[in-house]
């Protein structure tokens, strides 16, 4: 039977063998991705991976809620409330 020791030094050279196996699976696979990226002409943008937003639903403008009478300037009430609301009563600015 094996002792303690013997067994640690075991599973450590295990997990060396295993991580060494794993990167050199990920270097063919990387490998053959790209040969077939060539092969059939096929780019990142064709995958998804550029900087284009993804398909979906468009969030529409939120309507705003209230308007500064002086400058005509108005606020949908989502964030950070601008200057001239800050701190005052809001139903003087809403938009009826």
């Amino acid at each position: 039977m094996s002792t303690y020791k013997e067994l640690t030094v075991q599973i450590e050279n295990l997990q060396k063998q295993a991580a060494h196996a794993r990167q050199s699976e990920i270097a063919n696979a990387i490998a053959d991705i790209k040969e077939k990226m060539r092969d059939y002409g096929i780019t990142l943008t064709d995958l998804g991976l550029t900087g284009a937003k993804k398909a979906g639903k468009a969030k529409e403008p939120v309507a705003p809620k209230y308007r500064d009478s002086v400058s005509g300037a108005t606020w949908s009430g989502r964030g950070k409330p601008p200057r001239w609301i800050a701190g005052q009563d809001r139903d003087a600015f809403s938009i009826k």
